[in-house]
């Protein structure tokens, strides 16, 4: 740097006694969480375990009318146990303020009638989050585990990320800022790289490349997550080709690989949102966006948990949106109150809408090969859904996994278990494992590993951890032989559940949002003008997408509308 700065030792001088002042530990391991406060009287875990025990108890009603009609799969005294262990780890691992504070802005959600998901990610595993309607899934009757969230074998921070209503989402920041203190509260940066696509042109920019000929090799790159130069060269014939032959491409292909993956600007990550228990200047580098005056945090989503702060996501889903508005148009115009967490899951006109692939506008299930699935699956319920959902991913696409899926259900393939202790944990999909927490389930189940155990190695297969895998494997086949299981079987077992590791999805996930679907196709089945109209209203804006939904409703929705119309005039009214 002095050869560099020869004219300026000042320079050079100034930034190594600035150094030398420098004399910061920045420790690992710890937790900075919000302060919480709670009512005289109680402590933080009091108060969480109070909480927890009164929202199980406004769900016990519903639980045990499910028991009378013989549709709870598990005895109320398995609630009970399940609740009082995961209370106990919540506060053994000092977690209690954290659930309060979660429970705390979706309880305001609530107070002010913004919508809010059902849950998502693997928090939805969790009895606990249940009890406080963090999440509206019984773990128990979907088999989640709590494990898959919280593995006290590894000790790490919860991550709850929470939908609400994208129309709505800001105002429930708002109160989070308001209560924590602005200066203990500020969105997260996310730093935008070079992509291969985007390298290109802004290389082909800067070299003065005519546009019409940079335009012609980005549209070679396959447009695919996490796509590279080198991979686009290897998998597309005629980029291949282009290089070799032309020398000016040669040159920008060259250039832009050195580039590629850098840092090209700032933004505010979507969704990210940090809760200090004191002012963030004390944790974090700040940054003032320069469009905008917005400050975040200087460091990125993964840095922020390294330090161990708390990040929550605060996600808009518009799917949200479109259902409250169409309950509320249902209410408006016929007096009809709808409930979604009342509609009967088991209504034969939802299920025909995904048999018919005629789910244009349904969340999650409206890509057109998520459409040609559905027609070749035909789903009957609502664990068909959660499969279809967890499995319809490039992986499982790829390598055949959703076609054998497919294959199996229709009794085109017969289903054969290695021996017959698997049976009861993977006969819902068929003998395909489709989720991680079948994967636990079998180690815990055949091996006997604990579920935090069972956490690691579904992690570790997740990520072909070839070292963490032998020492599993050798775990995993001598429990199965003090299980009365040969080691030959034992094997081919790991071996089995080590494929379908690499697809596996979090089921807890996977139901959370296949609920979600569900609600949304309900109301486009029963109610197809009011459920119209609200769709239209929320993609007002996009021509293409309009003209989709409308072409589909001609053809799909007349039978049931009570004043069907080439245009769908009552929608359009509607979202004017």
């Amino acid at each position: 740097m002095r050869a560099v700065f020869g004219d300026h030792p000042e320079a050079i001088a100034n930034t190594l006694r600035i150094a030398e002042r420098c004399h910061v530990v920045i420790p690992e391991g710890q937790a900075h969480l919000p302060n919480f406060d709670v009512p005289s009287g109680y402590t933080l875990d009091s108060y969480f375990e109070h909480m927890v025990r009164e929202g199980f108890k406004a769900r016990l009603p519903r639980l045990e009318a499910a028991a009378a009609r013989g549709e709870l799969r598990r005895p109320l005294a398995d609630y009970e146990d399940r609740l009082a262990y995961e209370i106990a780890l919540i506060k053994r691992m000092n977690y209690s303020g954290y659930f309060l504070i979660v429970w705390d802005f979706i309880e305001y959600a609530r107070r002010q009638s913004i919508p809010v998901g059902p849950g998502r990610g693997s928090s939805a595993g969790s009895l606990v989050a249940y009890s406080l309607r963090i999440t509206d899934v019984d773990p128990l009757h979907f088999d989640l585990y709590f494990e898959r969230f919280l593995n006290p074998e590894r000790v790490t921070l919860p991550d709850i990320d929470v939908d609400f209503c994208e129309r709505r989402r800001g105002e429930v920041i708002t109160y989070v800022t308001a209560k924590y203190g602005r200066e203990n509260v500020a969105q997260i940066i996310t730093f935008g790289t070079m992509k291969a696509r985007a390298v290109v042109r802004d290389v082909g920019r800067v070299m003065e490349f005519p546009i019409s000929e940079v335009d012609r090799v980005a549209k070679l790159i396959p447009n695919q997550l996490d796509m590279t130069l080198s991979q686009a060269v290897k998998d597309v014939p005629a980029l291949a080709e282009l290089e070799q032959k032309d020398t000016r491409v040669r040159d920008l292909l060259t250039v832009a690989r050195r580039l590629e993956g850098m840092t090209r600007h700032a933004s505010v990550h979507a969704a990210g949102v940090v809760i200090a228990p004191k002012p963030l200047t004390e944790f974090v580098p700040l940054y003032r966006s320069q469009k905008d005056d917005e400050i975040t945090t200087q460091w990125a989503m993964k840095e922020i948990e390294r330090v161990g702060l708390l990040k929550m996501d605060f996600l808009g889903l518009s799917t949200l949106t479109l259902l409250d508005d169409a309950v509320k148009h249902i209410k408006e115009t016929t007096g009809e109150t709808i409930e979604l967490t009342e509609i009967p899951l088991d209504d034969a006109r939802t299920y025909q809408v995904f048999q018919n692939g005629q789910t244009h506008g349904v969340f999650q299930f409206e890509s057109s090969g998520m459409r040609e699935t559905l027609r070749k699956a035909k789903p009957q319920c609502l664990e068909d859904l959660i499969a279809l959902n967890a499995l319809y991913r490039p992986g499982p696409l790829r390598g055949g996994v959703v076609d054998d899926y497919i294959a199996r259900k229709h009794g085109r393939v017969e289903v054969k278990y290695e021996v017959p202790q698997m049976e009861p944990l993977v006969k819902e999909t068929y003998g395909v494992i489709a989720y991680q927490e079948q994967v636990m389930r079998l180690a815990s189940e055949l091996a006997g590993f604990t579920l935090g155990q069972a956490d690691e190695l579904r992690r570790a297969m997740g990520k072909k951890d070839a070292g963490k895998m032998a020492a599993k494997r050798a775990s995993f086949v001598s429990g199965c032989i003090e299980r009365g299981i040969s080691e030959k079987k034992a094997t081919k077992i790991f071996e089995y559940i080590e494929y379908f590791a690499g697809y596996g999805f979090p089921k807890a996930h996977s139901t959370t949002y296949a609920l979600l679907a569900y609600q949304t196709a309900y109301l486009k089945a029963n109610y197809p003008r009011h459920f119209m109209a609200a769709l239209l209203t929320i993609e007002s804006q996009n021509s293409d997408k309009i003209a989709l939904y409308l072409a589909e409703c001609r053809t799909s929705t007349r039978a049931s509308c009570s004043s069907p119309c080439s245009r769908m005039a009552c929608g359009l009214a509607w979202a004017r």
